[in-house]
């Protein structure tokens, strides 16, 4: 199994460092998962306007790929101005409807307040039942107070949170290796 770690924006740090959080505790369970982290900010994103998917640019091409070949997500996310990020909308945009059909994906989000985590489920969370993904139930959510001054998460709290969101994204990643199997054998 694959397991992509979207680190949805191309500015901060905070989110990184929770999705590598989630990632230690993941690689952790001695899951043997392929773990695969791919960071935004790495890549030269173009506004996603129609044209024909061999008109954009490569970086735009092998995001679309990596998404496409990963049997599981989790996806970071700041929350800017009330809103996702535009290139993380943006990359949805790209994707093709079916390229996370029925995935498990679990959700952490960083925000400036604290009522910035209603985003994920007005926004992201729809997004991803459009794409008919598998949506653990417990996103984190983490604020500025939550990390110390070299961007390490510091809550005990937000850490136990961060290791259930670990484990619950575990068995929706077993749960949907049955599911799959069950299908083909039905085909």
């Amino acid at each position: 199994m694959k397991v992509l770690f979207v680190d949805g924006t191309i500015i901060g740090s905070k989110t990184g460092a929770v999705l590598e959080t989630v990632r230690s505790y993941i690689d952790g369970t001695g899951c043997g998962y392929e773990l695969e982290l791919i960071r935004f900010a790495d890549y030269d994103h173009q506004f996603v306007d129609g044209r024909p998917f061999d008109q954009y640019n490569e970086d735009m091409k092998k995001l679309v790929r990596k998404f496409e070949e990963a049997d599981a997500y989790i996806i970071a996310t700041p929350i800017f101005q009330g809103s996702i990020p535009g290139v993380l909308k943006n990359a949805f945009d790209m994707l093709h409807p079916h390229a996370m059909r029925y995935k498990p994906v679990s959700i952490v989000a960083n925000g400036g307040t604290f009522q910035h985590h209603l985003v994920v489920e007005n926004q992201l969370k729809p997004i991803l039942d459009y794409f008919r993904c598998l949506v653990t139930p417990n996103y984190v959510y983490t604020h500025a107070n939550h990390f110390d001054e070299d961007n390490n998460i510091s809550d005990k709290d937000v850490q136990e949170r961060l290791q259930e969101l670990a484990r619950v994204f575990i068995q929706y990643v077993e749960m949907s290796k049955h599911l799959c199997k069950d299908a083909l054998d039905q085909d």
